[in-house]
């Protein structure tokens, strides 16, 4: 397979997204995180959602000319109204806000109303550890799960990372969606006609299955059972009850081309350790959990692969396969 070079991937999928509708600085912003994601070996929140977001904007799902900006405010929490746009340009508004806050207030919240899928949900915190803070990120998505005990979906996969910074070291990296597994694994399975695991998902009879197209039309599975399905509950409440953003059952599918606008929201959670016990307590803190997890060799720090595969590509680039190429240069070429 052909390996290209992130900035020139970068270039050829903001292209496709301007050629389908979107703003230069929507467009832009949206490819860097989605060639981030394939760096990273996070191939379900990659390259191919390129083609879904600029379906979304060619169908009108997605307004290309949105801009992003703050609509309510006070002194530790901000509301950023993501005006029917793909999701990066508000997430970096609503990140760089409470950054800012933070930075006043000792601990700040942003939340992201009226939005769309934001990939990698890690990706969003980056800044916020340059900036030696603590990050926490929510985002709710198109129903897929039922509440605990229901037949029905009402809940998005509804993912949520953290992002704590070292001082000589990467970040350590949380980054987890409460499906069992992320609704993007069964997607790329069905594109490429592969099985998935029996426990990742049910038919839409409600029936185990291993088939991911099935899977699609069914309902994911939450991870951990009911501990799960109420992590679900909390990010649905944080994400939308108080940012006025969709439910997820109010939202039609990321899958589909046609539908409504999802007008899903986003959370956003910073805190300034000097605040606290101090940059310098925490920072050794830290360190003496780490190095204790490390005494068993078999410990991998959590965000340590996603790390060396980024550096990796920047070095020797993606490899991305020929069908996928086509896709991309079909897009930039419309």
């Amino acid at each position: 397979m052909p390996a290209l070079a992130m900035k020139e991937l970068e270039g050829l999928v903001a292209l496709g997204l301007r050629r389908a509708g979107a703003s230069e600085a929507m467009a832009g912003a949206t490819a860097r995180a989605l060639v981030a994601a394939e760096a990273e070996g996070m191939a379900s929140h990659g390259l191919f959602r390129a083609g879904q977001y600029a379906g979304h904007l060619r169908s009108g799902r997605v307004d290309g000319s949105a801009e992003p900006r703050v609509v309510a405010q006070k002194p530790a929490a901000c509301l950023v109204d993501a005006a029917d746009g793909l999701a990066f340009p508000a997430c970096a508004l609503a990140v760089q806000e409470a950054i800012s806050r933070a930075r006043t207030c000792g601990a700040a919240f942003a939340g992201v109303t009226r939005s769309h899928h934001f990939g990698v949900a890690a990706w969003h915190l980056e800044p916020v550890a340059l900036a030696g803070m603590v990050g926490l990120a929510f985002g709710n998505s198109p129903a897929a799960m039922p509440a605990w005990g229901g037949r029905r979906p009402v809940f998005g996969t509804n993912p949520i990372a953290a992002m704590f910074p070292r001082r000589d070291a990467p970040p350590l990296i949380i980054d987890l969606s409460l499906s069992e597994v992320a609704r993007g694994k069964l997607m790329v399975a069905a594109r490429e006609g592969k099985p998935i695991p029996l426990g990742w998902a049910v038919d839409r009879e409600g029936k185990p299955t291993t088939d991911a197209k099935a899977a699609l039309d069914g309902m994911m599975l939450p991870a951990g059972g009911v501990k799960g399905a109420m992590l679900a509950l909390v990010v649905e409440l944080l994400c939308c009850a108080l940012t006025g953003a969709s439910f997820g059952f109010e939202a039609d599918s990321f899958l589909s081309e046609t539908g409504n606008r999802p007008r899903v929201g986003q959370a956003f959670v910073v805190i300034d350790p000097g605040a606290l016990a101090g940059d310098e307590t925490f920072h050794q803190r830290i360190e003496l959990l780490v190095q204790t997890m490390l005494l068993d060799d078999t410990v991998r720090l959590p965000g340590e692969r996603r790390v060396q595969a980024r550096s990796k590509a920047l070095g020797q680039g993606i490899e991305v396969s020929p069908e996928l190429l086509g896709q991309l240069q079909a897009l930039a070429a419309a």
